[in-house]
């Protein structure tokens, strides 16, 4: 597989919205990935958290990294996270 980068962008949110770069790694390497809107990819990958976040506890983090693949690399644009 091709390393994996990520965005100035991509990091923010992913401070901002709870995860790790090892989940955004893990989803991009072991998930599917699907279309996304601009000729973007994207995959989605559940992890056991049974964690507080924002005051109430969820039993599972969604990682849902948005990237592109370049010739020599994958880029993630953004990372989306839902808690469930």
């Amino acid at each position: 597989m091709k390393p994996i980068r990520l965005s100035g962008h991509a990091q923010e949110n992913m401070r901002y919205r709870g995860a790790i770069e090892s989940e955004v790694i893990e989803a991009i390497q072991t998930a599917s990935w699907s279309p996304a809107e601009r000729g973007r990819l994207e995959c989605r990958k559940n992890f056991a958290y049974g964690q507080e976040w924002n005051g109430k506890i969820y039993a599972t983090k969604q990682v849902r990294p948005i990237f592109v693949e370049e010739s020599n690399e994958i880029v993630v644009i953004t990372v989306y996270v839902n808690y469930f």
